[in-house]
């Protein structure tokens, strides 16, 4: 489970889809569905860095 006590930069930097709050926040970061942001994770990795490469080249 996210600990919400430790926001440092790497619970930044990492997307958790268990958490619905964070595929909510992540997908209108991105301009995505939750669904298209899974995908990405699932092809990815969980890195936001990542994810926003591999969206980017859709």
């Amino acid at each position: 489970m996210d600990n919400k006590t430790k926001t440092g930069s790497p619970d930044r930097d990492r997307i958790n889809v268990n958490e619905d709050y964070e595929l909510q926040d992540w997908s209108k970061k991105f301009g995505v569905t939750r669904d298209e942001l899974k995908k990405a994770v699932k092809e990815v990795g969980t890195s936001a860095e990542a994810v926003a490469k591999y969206l980017k080249g859709k």
